[in-house]
């Protein structure tokens, strides 16, 4: 299991398990965020507690932060799954740095191609600095 809050500590996540990977994005909002994500589903693999606020981006999903310290805390997904789950995805930038050192880096083109780039060998403890 893994845990991360907000700044502030209004907001807290959890992370049932080990993610496979962390996600670093280049989209116009991940780049400007600054985020790492961790994926499952609402209430399954991911719990959340606190008071977000929400910025909905397009049709697909919404960035959740904290109204008190402003920190990116999540997004969720704006539709449900066929099976009926909603997917969501913590910023493992809010956790303690030895609870996700080790997990890989994975790369997605949300700019240009939309593409998951191959791994590089990088994991979370290379993009502290």
């Amino acid at each position: 299991m893994i845990q991360g809050s907000c700044l502030c500590g209004s907001v807290h996540w959890r992370f049932d398990g080990q993610p496979d990977g962390a996600t670093a994005c280049n989209c116009t909002a991940c780049r400007r965020y600054g985020t790492l994500w961790a994926y499952d589903y609402v209430d399954e693999g991911i719990h959340v507690t606190g008071p977000t606020k929400a910025y909905v981006r397009g049709k697909a999903l919404e960035f959740h932060f904290c109204p008190t310290c402003g920190c990116v805390t999540h997004w969720r997904g704006l539709r449900l799954e066929d099976d009926g789950k909603r997917r969501i995805a913590v910023n493992l930038r809010l956790a303690d740095p030895e609870a996700v050192a080790d997990i890989p880096i994975d790369h997605f083109d949300g700019f240009d191609t939309f593409d998951d780039l191959p791994r590089d060998g990088r994991c979370v403890s290379d993009y502290w600095f």
